[in-house]
């Protein structure tokens, strides 16, 4: 069975996300809990912050699949329910068919260490 991952709707009022990082490569086996990508979404232009207006999310993937087609890479930006990737549940799937659901995932707020200085901690 074909799976795809789409873009949550991670906040109501921000659409967009940026692909800061990506865990996984064509062809690769993914079990669930395993790392798919993080994302940031820029807040600033939504409303005024007391703290940088920037928030990061990581997906894990909760199925067990192949990944089949990656349509996004470090440094995208995409929209809330766009295609992120297709997965296959048997290694040989054919792609040509259509995708028989969502493929099942986790969202999780995380800290990006980028933020945190550097590991002197200063």
């Amino acid at each position: 069975m074909l799976l795809t991952l789409k873009l949550p709707n991670l906040l109501t009022d921000v659409r967009l996300a940026k692909i800061e990082t990506l865990f996984v490569v064509e062809g690769q086996l993914l079990k669930p809990g395993m790392k798919v990508l993080d994302l940031r979404i820029d807040l600033s232009a939504v409303a005024a912050h007391d703290c940088p207006p920037v928030s990061f999310y990581r997906i894990a993937f909760r199925d067990r699949g192949w990944l089949r087609r990656l349509s996004v890479a470090n440094g995208d930006t995409r929209e809330a329910g766009m295609e992120l990737a297709l997965f296959s549940t048997e290694e040989d799937e054919p792609l040509d068919g259509s995708p028989g659901r969502l493929a099942r995932f986790t969202t999780a707020g995380i800290i990006h260490r980028s933020d945190w200085g550097d590991d002197t901690g200063q």
